[in-house]
């Protein structure tokens, strides 16, 4: 069976080493790349059709708004289908202590029953934060792997241990 790399990832304006900084590429987005190298997993980016502000401050307020409405913002476009995949890497930047609305809103679309979701978020301090739980909450009839979460600022340095995240997952 293949695998599927489905990712969320934002540029612009991003909170890197303390302070915000712009990024041609989100950090989640490098991250997603380099792992479809070590996997040759097939690869779909989720993008909101409205969405967050390239501006950071204004992005924290949209992201907080929808977590507190819990919004499932509309994408673009979603996969055509999950059935040939039995494994998802599930990628995302840590958005208030979990993952972005537009994430909830890829796994309220699909079955995810008897697939692995093996979820990796970028972050600058929060880690993971609660988005295994809302991961399993969500996804009752998978298997959800431990996750992987990166600090944003090392995206570019930690390779080795993307390799065997992705080996500990097999």
């Amino acid at each position: 069976m293949a695998q599927l790399i489905v990712y969320f990832s934002r540029r612009g304006e991003n909170y890197v080493s303390g302070r915000i900084q712009p990024l041609s590429v989100g950090n989640t987005e490098v991250v997603a790349r380099r792992l479809q190298v070590l996997t040759g997993a097939d690869l779909f980016q989720l993008e909101p059709v409205h969405p967050y502000s390239d501006n950071y401050n204004q992005c924290i307020e949209q992201a907080q708004a929808d977590q507190r409405q819990d919004a499932r913002p509309a994408l673009r476009a979603l996969p055509d289908h999950l059935e040939d995949y039995d494994t998802i890497y599930l990628g995302y930047p840590n958005y208030w202590g979990t993952m972005p609305m537009c994430v909830f809103t890829f796994l309220a679309s699909f079955d995810f029953t008897g697939k692995t979701i093996l979820p990796f978020c970028t972050h600058e301090g929060s880690g993971l934060g609660r988005s295994e739980a809302d991961i399993r909450r969500l996804c009752p009839g998978a298997r959800v792997g431990r996750g992987l979460a990166i600090l944003g600022t090392a995206v570019c340095r930690e390779e080795a241990a993307l390799a065997a995240w992705v080996k500990r997952g097999k």
